[in-house]
């Protein structure tokens, strides 16, 4: 595929697509911040779904999605039996994201990640500790937080948007997103996002949103990950601490503007 190049006017445009066509976005995902995950889509102008039963996943999947989340945050046996229960090859399968959370020490959930990656996700979302880890490059993260920097993740990443013919987002100080030609770094964002439960959760979630309505996964992913960074430096100006972050997050990326993304969009 031709390289793909992203700048403020295209994040501007996807924002905007998401906010118009409200997708409807289903979420198999961390029951530690299902709630705030939820309120965070909404926050962007899509609609959630918490939809994870065996029995409906598929149906739900099939029938209804615009976009799907699979995060392996806390992947209970029922909750694994909705994962598997989704046929992703189908045609009829919307695009979709792999949260590969904690992949690497846990065997459950490893396991679960690999298995998955053989259905081709449309984007891998992940630290560069869960990245590299995926990519059979290492053991993972200290629990959720990753002990690597994303430029150490740069080879695992494309290894991965290779294999998958898809994009990878890896999330630091400086995101990361690639696909077999392209490559997109966003410096944007506040070391608050580390101080909450669920921050890269939520970016899950709306990098299905935003690939539900993007012309391919690199322009998506990427532009999810600088609306977010966006609201996370806004929202840090206005917090006194974690707590009101999480608040003034979701109230940010209600209210983003095109003329804040044009004056704080720093996109390579």
């Amino acid at each position: 595929m031709p390289p793909v190049s992203l700048d403020a006017r295209t994040v501007i445009e996807q924002m905007e697509a998401v906010r118009e066509r409200q997708p409807l976005i289903q979420c198999l995902t961390n029951h530690v911040t299902t709630g705030f995950v939820a309120n965070v889509l909404l926050a962007v102008g899509a609609a959630p779904a918490m939809v994870d039963s065996a029995g409906e996943s598929e149906i739900f999947a099939r029938e209804a999605a615009d976009g799907v989340l699979v995060n392996l945050g806390t992947p209970h046996p029922a909750q694994c039996d909705g994962i598997r229960a989704i046929d992703y090859g189908a045609d009829t399968m919307p695009p979709w994201v792999l949260d590969p959370v904690a992949v690497g020490s846990l065997p459950v959930r490893t396991a679960l990640a690999q298995e998955l990656l053989s259905h081709s996700p449309t984007v891998i979302r992940g630290n560069a500790s869960e990245i590299v880890a995926l990519a059979g490059s290492g053991r993972g993260g200290r629990g959720v937080d990753s002990t690597l920097g994303t430029d150490e993740a740069v080879t695992a990443a494309r290894d991965l948007a290779a294999r998958t013919h898809g994009a990878v987002a890896v999330s630091g100080p400086v995101d990361l997103i690639v696909d077999a030609s392209s490559t997109v770094r966003i410096a944007n964002g506040d070391a608050m996002f580390t101080e909450i439960t669920g921050g890269g959760c939520a970016l899950g979630a709306v990098t299905a949103a935003f690939v539900a309505v993007s012309p391919s996964p690199l322009v998506g992913a990427a532009s999810a990950a600088a609306v977010y960074a966006i609201a996370g430096e806004k929202a840090a100006g206005d917090a006194a601490g974690p707590g009101t972050f999480a608040v003034h997050l979701l109230d940010a990326l209600r209210s983003l503007s095109a003329a804040d993304i044009m004056s704080r969009a720093d996109i390579s």
